[in-house]
């Protein structure tokens, strides 16, 4: 077996009763549920018993989410799972950096309130949406957004998906465009349009946010969606650049490859990072965890 490697949901994952297996059976993760609770008022029964109407909304999935991914890795690793590096998709970066120890758990927290709060406001000043589109070449997805104005190629997910964001006037248009040359667009369930410029002010004012807090160089490795690399010391910078630029997961999860990574365990809500890099590495052991039951079957897998 190679290196294993944690990779933390992103958003578009969210969904009811996140996150409450596991406050309910580890110590820690209730503890730091708790304290989220004590410093957002509501946060827990959003997490458990939001709608997804409400979840939906960026000011909540964020600071929920985060909640969600960091008690999946903290309830592997309690488990006896060592991740050698660990990347997060978007939101997902977060809390991968808390778990790496750029920043205390509740710090990160905080940092996903201001995130999502600043990128919400963003999104209501420039109303966009996301499409995922599959069935084309990159190039060509990229040819298209260029007919556009304000229609950007953003998350360079696996091979056959890109994501685009693009201004709500342009959308369909854009969507018929994308059918005429062959390809397919598949709605994104978030509330704005992110990683691309519409997100320019968000990234900025999280950047001031970020500078107040005390940020270090990860003690575990974290890999960049903004530069596909390994994370520096330069905490801030990097999380601010993510916010307003292209994600490129498809770059960083080959380069983690190459690095010799070849067990990926998504941490958090759902699978879908789990069916992307299986589109990215297809030789690759590639599990997720939601739940308790979830982690048994990974320790039987890779004990084998």
């Amino acid at each position: 077996m190679g290196k294993i490697a944690f990779v933390f949901s992103g958003q578009g994952a969210q969904k009811a009763g996140m996150g409450k297996a596991f406050y309910e059976a580890d110590a820690t993760v209730k503890a730091l549920f708790d304290g989220a609770e004590a410093l957002r008022e509501g946060t827990l029964r959003q997490c458990f018993e939001g709608t997804a109407e409400e979840l939906k909304e960026t000011q909540n999935t964020q600071p929920c989410l985060f909640l969600a991914d960091l008690a999946a890795a903290i309830a592997v690793s309690e488990a006896g799972i060592a991740p050698e590096a660990v990347a997060g998709f978007s939101l997902g970066e977060l809390p991968a950096l808390a778990f790496a120890g750029a920043y205390s758990h509740l710090d990160g927290f905080k940092l996903a309130c201001k995130r999502g709060e600043v990128m919400a406001k963003a999104a209501a000043e420039h109303p966009a949406s996301m499409l995922a589109v599959m069935k084309l070449d990159n190039a060509k997805i990229e040819e298209v957004c260029k007919q556009f104005k304000q229609v950007y190629p953003v998350n360079y997910n696996a091979p056959g998906q890109l994501v685009v964001a693009g201004a709500k006037e342009e959308m369909d248009d854009f969507n018929k465009a994308i059918r005429e040359a062959g390809g397919r667009g598949l709605p994104v369930a978030v509330g704005g349009g992110f990683h691309s410029p519409f997100m320019d002010e968000a990234a900025q004012k999280f950047g001031e946010t970020a500078a107040t807090f005390e940020l270090k160089k990860p003690d575990v490795t974290v890999y960049s969606n903004f530069t596909t690399k390994p994370y520096t010391e330069d905490v801030r910078y990097l999380m601010e650049n993510q916010i307003n630029h292209s994600l490129r997961w498809q770059e960083s999860i080959e380069r983690m490859a190459a690095d010799g990574f070849d067990t990926f365990i998504e941490v958090g809500v759902g699978d879908t990072l789990k069916k992307l890099i299986k589109r990215i590495l297809p030789d690759a052991k590639v599990y997720n965890v939601s739940n308790i039951e979830e982690i048994e079957k990974v320790k039987e897998e890779l004990a084998c």
